[in-house]
């Protein structure tokens, strides 16, 4: 089979699969993406640059800069793609990240191969993550531009033989009338890797625990509002007054990757240093981290805290959940698919600090009582998110989209967990204080 990957970032979602793919002789994989770093290397992958001629011009209208920039990398892509073609490479399957533009053009050099899409976000100005926050109100130019940004996908969602999300979620931000070309399949998590280490100490290159009792952690790319950052720091100032013994570890960068940034250049950790007084002793920022150390870091949690907008899951909530934590997330529709109030995990109210506190309280309180709760949080990562489970399916599906048999069998077997709606994505509450 001869496939070709389409991301900007190489190898993003795609790095198992290539792998997989890449390993086989019979199987020539090509991966079109900007990234230079000569460092990333797949075995058994070509990966082939394009460069936009240019980035999008200031003059044009800034609802559609977002598609020039897609058109842009669209182009640069379609270049190397007729290339390839000229040097003999035809793939039989297409398969990239929809939204970034390199999918865009890819049936016109290749008319005959299949054109598959990873959907993993369509935009709404109501009823996600856009307006969940009542403090950060849309102005009259975010409701037209947010729907002029779905442009790229619109137009892949037409090409495209077929799709998938990485959650039921996700899937439902897609129009109703493309949901019967989109297979729901999770990324997937080692749990082999990823799996509890009981009575784990916390031991860092910088940082020693391994006398504390109470671990709270939390982790996220950034430290912004889309992943609750400043309602857990609120919730923290609660937990030190009353637990005078409790560290909180946060794995991230001081950086924004979701929404907006401040606009005077302060980042939201420098922000909510000066606005909530904690003793800084036992709180530890300890940036982003190898996979090794990070492991290391969930796999001696007491608490382990997960807030997000109505948005993309992250990888990590159910690495923490295959790793065993106890992870107190949002009651927010990404995390409800997954988590289940009391049997796997807990949820709160995203916009309560004072709830947070409580409930990391309620943790630390009984262990003894969370430790089924934590089993169960590893049974939901072994059953429904193993790389042993889905990677083989996600093959298949590749190979079955190549063969143009749609839909493909495991679509029509398909089931969305039966979970509640969650209760914070249909009002937005207002925000705990303290």
């Amino acid at each position: 089979m001869r496939i070709l990957f389409l991301h900007p970032n190489f190898p993003a979602q795609f790095r198992h699969v290539a792998t997989v793919l890449g390993s086989d002789p019979n199987n020539e994989v090509v991966f079109g993406t900007k990234n230079e770093r000569p460092e990333w290397v797949i075995p058994g992958v070509r990966k082939v640059l394009f460069t936009p001629s240019r980035e999008a011009r200031q003059e044009t209208h800034h609802y559609v800069r977002p598609l020039e920039n897609a058109v842009l990398q669209g182009q640069a892509m379609f270049r190397e793609a007729e290339q390839l073609k000229k040097e003999g490479f035809v793939p039989d399957i297409i398969y990239g990240h929809s939204g970034w533009g390199p999918t865009l053009f890819m049936k016109d050099v290749f008319p005959n191969a299949s054109l598959m899409c990873y959907f993993e976000w369509f935009y709404h100005a109501f009823g996600s993550d856009a307006n969940f926050d009542p403090a950060d109100p849309l102005n009259a130019d975010d409701v037209p531009r947010i729907r002029v940004k779905n442009s790229p996908m619109l137009l892949d969602l037409y090409s495209c033989d077929w799709g998938l999300s990485p959650t039921y979620w996700q899937r439902t931000q897609f129009p109703k009338e493309f949901h019967s070309k989109i297979s729901v399949l999770h990324d997937g998590v080692d749990t082999d890797y990823f799996k509890p280490d009981p009575g784990a100490k916390l031991v860092l290159p910088n940082l020693d625990l391994s006398g504390a009792d109470e671990i709270v952690t939390y982790v996220a790319r950034g430290m912004e509002p889309y992943r609750g950052f400043p309602e857990f720091i609120e919730s923290i100032a609660y937990v030190q007054e009353r637990r005078p013994n409790c560290h909180v570890v946060i794995v991230g960068a001081d950086r924004v990757c979701y929404g907006k940034a401040l606009p005077n250049g302060e980042t939201y950790k420098q922000q909510m240093l000066k606005k909530v007084p904690l003793d800084l002793s036992r709180v530890h920022f300890v940036g982003t981290l190898p996979y090794g150390l990070y492991l290391k870091v969930i796999q001696a949690s007491s608490a382990h805290v997960y807030l997000t907008r109505p948005f993309v899951l992250s990888w990590s909530m159910i690495e923490s959940m295959s790793t065993g934590c106890l992870v107190i997330g949002s009651d927010t529709p990404p995390v409800a698919e997954v988590i289940r109030d009391g049997e796997n995990g807990l949820l709160v109210d995203f916009f309560s600090p004072k709830q947070i506190a409580d409930r990391i309280d309620e943790v630390l309180d009984h262990p003894t009582r969370m430790a089924e709760i934590r089993a169960k949080a590893r049974q939901t990562a072994l059953e429904r998110y193993s790389h042993a489970e889905l990677l083989p399916r996600h093959i298949q599906l590749i190979k079955d989209v190549a063969a143009r048999k749609l839909p493909p069998l495991q679509n029509e077997k398909e089931k969305a967990p039966k979970q509640k709606v969650s209760k914070g994505f249909a009002v937005s509450k207002g925000k705990g204080s303290k």
